[in-house]
């Protein structure tokens, strides 16, 4: 097998092991090779297999993304399950792919074109607007697959699918029609997440909750000043038909909203407000009545136990309107201003109205004081935006249905989750669901396959007709023909502007990369797959949406097993945050970078001068020296090391430049291996050792038999540093420290007898030792492999090599 190296495996091995010089050639080997996909040794892929399939997605990242930590501990997790399965034997699939990002694109494209030509997409147009987006994904799309590469993800990149791609589109119309028709997307007017810089509603994973232990200034976008947040403003509302001083007094932090208020409430056991039941305030802007309710939502010890309604801007204000039957006034456009309201607030923008109804309120004698107030502020985790609760009308998922599915998936053992800890999360968050928000006001994206009839048959006074939703825009006018009683050509319709939210797309995934809603050979082997490993914090965004869509959609969950690893955290257990500035790329740590290179780096991220200095004190004392070179196998082996069940991990450079060290321990064990075997040697056929074993030889094979069975059984648990210190501890402590040292004399003393065996215990130990190291450092363990004598017939490459069995 040597000639169809990428590199020459008969010349000596360089005196120190080098990252560069071990993982520049073997990656577009191992891929030009085919061995990575599943057809490989195989007339076809449906051929039966008695060791099974192994099948496994990987989580999509963002087109527009860049590697970070976290990617790195997905790939490493990910990689080393499956070579692990494919050297089992398995069938196995990694399937990449690449998520269109609907938000993060927009936003870039949107950014870099009024950068350089100084226009926004409004004034582009829709359509000369995705031709340019589209070009920048040919431009820069790629970049993230071969990020993945560098860390030696072992995926079939033949089967790579974008989310865009139109066997995608074609998943996702089918599966918006088939869920309408099912009932369980509907449209309707109710409070989202919106993004005023975007003018679009948002998913809850792009808002982001920034804690204020109190009065805080913040910037927000197209605001010259930082606005004010953290404040508690109290005022009084004048009790209808009574005399002067008789009020009841409110505290909000959001005074602007008090414009929108349609009620105040109490609680109905509160003693200060009994007097109250029945009676009515007066707006002091608008002039109108409002009732005062009573409500057990209050908290009677939260302010003064009077507290606003505004059922248009507050999802609980909307839940009480909602039992009230109060009435909804929107007061924030899509756009961030004011409207419905009296001057002098018209048109204001809505944090410039926050200082001018305190400053009128004020003038009028109703201001009653503010205080410091800690609050979570919702902001957006695309734009910085602070995200406003807006009425609007969107299409919607029902999900109550699908969720006592997933969960009844999980109580029945048909879905395993582990760590199980997770299952009393999922219970919780799938008993108390609401229906998800699915459309987005981006043009980006999976246009929603809607259409609305306009025009004189619309069967409405206003011309604007009801939904019709179908595959084409012809499917959609013959339903409505049907339903309004009317010929298909007198009908206009009109699509409708909106995109899909991209975690619909994405939570199609494990079974539209296969070609669904066709019946492909793909599906039939490859779905449902057999394992979903991703971070914890999708565990809803996206593990559960799949779950979900799958039982909707095909009736069988879209994996067996999910494996939900930690979070990267820095060395003293921060979260990594581009705002805090300790987020670590691990092409740095592969490759190592200066601390000159690390500032850098920060002056050219987006991070708030305020925070800089902070940064880059923390990186001198982090990484006085810089961050030293420590190759790809280093890296991966060190966040496989510290992925313990349920824990976060604080990722400590100085622990990843250990495990270069270590690597560096077994290319000098390979080194003395293969100087001690001689070019002469050939292994025998069934790893005997031949000659006078002794004591040692068998003490050396027992070691390593342990260490497979330890390994093996470890991977088959999900528990990561089980199996690396079974590795680990093996090549140190067993061989190298050991064994090696013990064999030295020996074979210096050229004992004929025993050197036979001590030769062959060495490369049983090596080989078997390689197989072993092969899941996690990929690339050295191929590069010493391809080294060694093999008995005939021997595989190519480690990569499909069989995984070392435990001897009997």
């Amino acid at each position: 097998h040597a000639p169809l190296c990428p590199t020459d495996v008969s010349v000596p091995l360089p005196d120190s092991y080098s990252p560069r010089y071990v993982e520049a050639a073997w990656y577009s080997w191992w891929e030009k090779e085919g061995f990575f996909k599943p057809e490989y040794g195989r007339s076809a892929i449906s051929e039966p297999n008695p060791l099974g399939v192994f099948m496994m997605c990987v989580p999509p990242p963002n087109v527009t993304g860049t590697l970070h930590l976290g990617h790195a501990l997905t790939s490493a997790i990910q990689d080393a399950l499956t070579r692990w399965h494919r050297m089992c034997g398995q069938t196995t699939l990694w399937n990449p792919g690449c998520d269109h990002a609907g938000i993060a694109t927009q936003v870039v494209v949107e950014r870099k074109l009024q950068r350089e030509r100084g226009v926004g997409r409004l004034q582009m147009g829709r359509e000369r607007f995705l031709h340019e987006v589209w070009r920048w994904k040919e431009e820069k799309g790629d970049r993230i697959y071969q990020q993945l590469r560098r860390l030696g993800a072992s995926m079939d990149w033949d089967r790579a699918c974008f989310t865009m791609d139109p066997k995608m589109c074609r998943a996702v119309t089918e599966a918006f029609v088939r869920l309408h028709e099912m009932g369980l997307i509907y449209r309707s007017t109710r409070l989202v997440n919106w993004s005023c810089a975007l003018r679009s509603a948002i998913s809850d994973i792009e808002v982001e909750k920034r804690e204020l232990r109190g009065r805080t200034l913040l910037r927000v976008p197209g605001y010259e000043q930082p606005v004010e947040f953290g404040v508690l403003v109290a005022f009084a509302y004048p009790l209808e038909g009574a005399g002067p001083g008789s009020e009841v007094v409110v505290a909000t932090t959001r005074p602007e909203t008090m414009l929108g208020d349609a009620a105040v409430a109490v609680h109905p056991d509160d003693p200060r407000y009994q007097h109250l039941i029945g009676r009515r305030v007066v707006h002091p802007f608008t002039g109108q009545s409002l009732p005062i309710i009573m409500d057990a939502f209050v908290d009677p010890q939260f302010g003064t136990g009077a507290v606003k309604v505004t059922p248009a801007h507050d999802a609980t204000d909307f839940d009480v309107g909602q039992r009230h039957q109060l009435p909804l006034l929107s007061i924030i456009g899509e756009d961030g201003r004011l409207l419905n309201v009296p001057p002098p607030f018209l048109g204001m923008r809505r944090f410039e109205a926050r200082g001018a109804v305190v400053a009128a309120l004020q003038r009028l004698g109703l201001f009653r004081g503010e205080s410091e107030n800690p609050m979570a502020v919702p902001i957006c985790s695309r734009t910085q935006d602070v995200v406003e609760p807006l009425l609007c009308p969107q299409w919607f998922l029902r999900c109550a249905e699908l969720a006592r599915g997933a969960s009844a998936a999980v109580r029945k053992g048909e879905l395993r989750l582990r760590p199980p800890q997770h299952t009393r999360t999922w219970f919780a968050w799938m008993d108390n669901i609401r229906d998800w928000c699915i459309s987005r006001q981006l043009w980006w994206g999976h246009r929603i396959p809607a259409y609305r009839v306009r025009g004189p048959n619309a069967g409405s006074p206003d011309g604007d007709g009801p939904w019709f939703c179908g595959r084409t825009e012809e499917e959609a006018r013959n339903k409505a023909a049907k339903e309004l009683g009317v010929r298909p050509e007198s009908l206009s319709l009109e699509q409708d502007e909106d995109v899909l939210d991209t975690w619909f797309s994405s939570g199609l995934f494990p079974f539209s990369i296969f070609g669904w809603p066709e019946q492909s050979e793909e599906l039939s082997v490859f779905y449902p797959g057999t394992l979903l490993e991703t971070g914890h914090d999708i565990l809803f965004f996206w593990v559960a949406r799949m779950v979900m869509l799958a039982l909707a959609l095909t009736g069988k969950l879209p994996f067996r097993e999910v494996y939900l690893h930690a979070i990267v955290r820095d060395a003293h257990g921060r979260k990594m945050s581009k705002s805090l500035g300790n987020v670590i790329d691990p092409l740095d740590v592969i490759e190592g970078i200066s601390l000159q290179g690390l500032h850098q780096q920060l002056l050219n991220s987006n991070l708030d001068p305020a925070e800089l200095e902070r940064a880059r004190e923390g990186q001198k004392r982090d990484f006085p020296n810089g961050i030293p070179e420590c190759g790809t196998d280093a890296l991966r082996f060190a966040l496989c090391a510290y992925t313990a069940q349920g824990r976060d991990i604080n990722l400590d450079v100085g622990r990843v430049l250990g495990y270069r060290h270590f690597c560096n321990k077994v290319w000098n064990g390979a080194r003395f291996t293969l100087r001690a075997l001689g070019p002469q040697y050939r292994p025998p056929p069934a790893m005997e050792l031949r000659g006078r074993p002794g004591v040692a030889e068998r003490w050396i094979r027992s070691r390593l038999s342990r260490a497979v069975a330890a390994c093996g059984a470890a991977l088959g648990r999900f528990d990561f540093p089980a199996a690396t210190s079974a590795v680990h501890g093996f090549w140190l402590y067993d061989l190298c420290d050991v064994y090696l040292e013990c064999v030295k004399p020996i074979l210096a003393r050229v004992s004929k007898g025993r050197a036979a065996a001590v030769r062959d215990a060495l490369h049983c130990c090596m080989e078997g030792g390689l197989r072993l190291l092969a899941p996690f450092m990929p690339f050295v363990s191929e590069e010493l492999w391809q080294r060694l004598p093999h008995a005939p017939p021997a595989p190519p490459s480690l990569c499909v090599c069989p995984y070392p069995q435990p001897e009997t």
